[in-house]
């Protein structure tokens, strides 16, 4: 009974992750109207701040959990999501495709999984379970073709031997670390809801100090009807792709291995490639719609029963 339990949390865990996952895909359609009003450190600082609204609550609901658990460990956990993976791994990526080789950054950027896997084995002591080696390079193999369609990106060595190159396996680095981090705090008995809620709010202080360094300036413009709409689009940003996903995304982590989860969360670039195709009639590629078709396959071989129960064994 207790294995059946475990496998059933297991694949329920994988398909939250990959909910919230493709939530995130979401992003462009609120996000695109927003960018004629503020530039991307403002949303992002916005977004925060109404976060703020769920976060500051919940986190004084659950601030009784913590005592004895703030260890050095897991403000470095929090630190590191919160820090690493949202704000300082955006500018990375952000950076290398100003200045770089775009192919080679999102080629490089495909190692995210890898590092993950890697951390997760090395901090966490997770088992790779059966056959996770064959879903691993079909999952990769999706993410490639989603990126590239069936055409090989044409690149030298120099291409991958640039400062921009660096940024974007870093940035891999840290969204990958940031998986593994999340499943660290989850371990140590912090409910779901206490680790988005420290997300968001730990990254408020950096992201103030980001948008004053960065000198942007605020130019809000419009009649009231559109100010209006730029204030509805805001809110549906905050809550949906951003508090709905990480909710989603981090109740699947507390039962899922960051192995499997960082699988999962291949169904962002999945549902990102579709919404571009059927809000923004940007062309889907045959070797695009092979990668999208490849990538959830992969994730419904992952969710087996069988798999699961071999997965809960180890």
């Amino acid at each position: 009974m207790k294995l059946k339990s475990t496998m059933s949390r297991e694949i329920h865990g994988i398909w939250y992750v990959a909910l919230g996952a493709t939530l995130w895909g979401l992003d462009p359609l609120f996000r695109i109207l927003l960018l004629k009003s503020f530039t991307s450190a403002q949303i992002v600082f916005i977004e925060h701040l109404l976060l703020a609204c769920y976060a500051l609550p919940v986190f004084l609901m659950y601030r009784r959990t913590l005592l004895g658990k703030l260890t050095l460990g897991v403000i470095g956990a929090l630190l590191f999501i919160s820090w690493g993976g949202s704000a300082v791994a955006t500018m990375l990526f952000t950076s290398a495709f100003a200045h770089g080789n775009a192919n080679a950054v999102l080629l490089l950027q495909k190692l995210q999984p890898l590092f993950a896997i890697i951390l997760a084995r090395a901090l966490l002591k997770e088992a790779l379970p059966s056959r996770f080696f064959t879903y691993i390079v079909l999952a990769l193999m999706g993410t490639y073709l989603l990126t590239f369609g069936f055409s090989a990106p044409s690149l030298g060595l120099h291409d991958l031997a640039t400062q921009s190159c660096l940024f974007s396996i870093l940035a891999a680095l840290l969204w990958g670390g940031s998986t593994v981090m999340g499943k660290y705090l989850l371990q140590k008995d912090l409910s779901f809801h206490l680790v988005t809620s420290l997300r968001f709010l730990f990254a408020i202080p950096l992201l103030a100090v980001v948008l004053f360094a960065g000198g942007d300036t605020w130019q809000v413009q419009g009649s009231g009807a559109a100010l209006t709409l730029m204030a509805v689009n805001l809110l549906f940003q905050a809550f949906f792709p951003g508090l709905l996903s990480m909710l989603l995304y981090y109740k699947g982590l507390s039962s899922t291995k960051a192995v499997y989860a960082t699988l999962a969360e291949l169904s962002f670039p999945a549902v990102g490639v579709l919404i571009n195709w059927l809000a923004f009639d940007q062309a889907l590629t045959l070797g695009q719609l092979a990668g999208f078709l490849l990538i959830w396959s992969t994730l419904l071989l992952m969710s087996r029963p069988g798999q699961a129960k071999t997965a809960a064994a180890q």
